[in-house]
């Protein structure tokens, strides 16, 4: 770690930036700990709490964007006794001088989180509509979708990962015709075992979602009404809204700019410590020990720990074994993803209801179980692999 160049003054605040549920969360920690610690929060947006999960369901709950956010800025602000500064803008980061610039003005850090987030992949396509191709990545950009679905029948969803399949099922649920697009052969490629994914696909078919799979967009054309996408193969299909749900890239242009190492995201040790001195990052912005964990258990394991180590008591992360947790109501899907070498073996589910599945991922030397994915019914049975994988991690 860097020495800063100046002195730290404990009257200075710890200072975030990002309001979502890393750093709302890093926040909230933090005040268990200390109710009278300096706290500033910065945000590019209104500073409203929402759970990011909820945007790829809402639909099928009924629920308006308004009413995703439960607490505004102000509310929040009361709730951490904290200063949260809305629509401002960190243009630069100065370690040395342990300050940042907001919207032009310096503010002073005694300790800085980057909670920063991350931002919707682009893909490379061609055509009058590319332009016109939503990203949902916030609360903002949710409602530009729902206003769009509005004038919408048919829905073309780039990208058969979480996010997507979330999308699709919760389009295809609410009456809308869905067309999933994806170069793997199967959805969830990343998550799923092959044999999976193909069990995971047959309950999309049978919930109304149109696959496309083996596929790539190469181009999206505007029509009279909606857009014509064309595949790569030559082939092409007619929606009235493309979506784009292709992964996340972690914003790390700050933290790059101010000379912090940077891999995937920013990078830290597993106390969440950046390489400079009184830096920390966590969230999709971070790579923790090697790792980028986009998901909402790691974040709220890694804040709880920060909050500790900002009170003073260094704190090391420790992740235990977190299932990821796919909401498909067409056939759910929980998933631990094997961080070792291993082999899947598919469990037979003659009898089971149907798209029920069940894979188990074994250590290729002793036979510990190191994964597994579990589907529809199957899922019932995710306690106890949990718990049968939590003292082998903790070797």
């Amino acid at each position: 770690m860097t020495a800063a160049a100046k002195h730290v003054d404990d009257r200075e605040p710890i200072v975030i930036v990002g309001t979502g549920i890393a750093g709302y969360t890093v926040a909230r920690e933090l005040r268990k700990l200390d109710g009278e610690a300096p706290l500033v929060l910065v945000t590019q947006d209104d500073g409203s709490f929402y759970s990011k999960p909820m945007l790829s369901n809402a639909l099928a709950m009924k629920k308006h964007p308004s009413a995703l956010a439960t607490f505004d800025a102000a509310q929040m602000r009361a709730q951490l006794n904290a200063d949260i500064r809305v629509h401002r803008r960190v243009e630069r980061l100065s370690p040395n001088e342990r300050e940042i610039v907001v919207n032009g003005e310096p503010l002073r850090y005694r300790k800085l989180v980057l909670a920063t987030g991350a931002d919707p992949r682009r893909l490379r396509i061609e055509g009058s509509g590319a332009g016109d191709i939503l990203s949902i990545n916030d609360l903002g950009g949710y409602a530009t979708f729902r206003q769009a679905l509005e004038r919408c029948q048919a829905v073309a969803i780039l990208g058969a990962g979480l996010i997507g399949c979330e999308f699709a099922n919760d389009l295809s649920a609410a009456g809308y015709a869905v067309s999933l697009i994806d170069p793997a052969s199967t959805p969830l490629a990343r998550l799923l075992p092959e044999a999976l994914g193909t069990v995971f696909a047959n309950a999309l078919d049978a919930s109304g979602v149109r696959l496309h799979l083996a596929r790539s967009a190469a181009s999206v054309d505007r029509l009279q009404a909606g857009y014509r996408l064309t595949f790569a193969d030559g082939g092409h299909l007619d929606a009235d809204l493309v979506v784009s749900a292709v992964g996340l890239v972690p914003r790390t242009a700050l933290a790059a700019q101010a000379g912090l190492a940077i891999g995937q995201g920013v990078c830290t040790d597993a106390w969440c410590r950046t390489s400079a001195a009184d830096i920390y990052a966590l969230g999709d912005c971070a790579e923790i020990e090697g790792k980028v964990q986009p998901y909402v258990l790691p974040i709220m394991h890694a804040a709880r720990a920060l909050a500790r180590t900002l009170h003073g008591e260094p704190t090391r992360v420790a992740f235990p074994v977190m299932p990821v947790t796919v909401k498909t109501p067409a056939t759910p899907a929980v998933v631990v993803s094997p961080e070792r070498a291993g082999e899947w073996r598919i469990e037979d589910m003659t009898g089971a209801p149907p798209h029920a599945a069940r894979a188990i991922c074994r250590h290729a030397e002793d036979e510990r179980t190191i994964g597994f994915a579990l589907l529809g019914a199957a899922i019932e049975g995710k306690a106890a692999l949990i718990q049968a994988m939590t003292p082998a991690r903790g070797q």
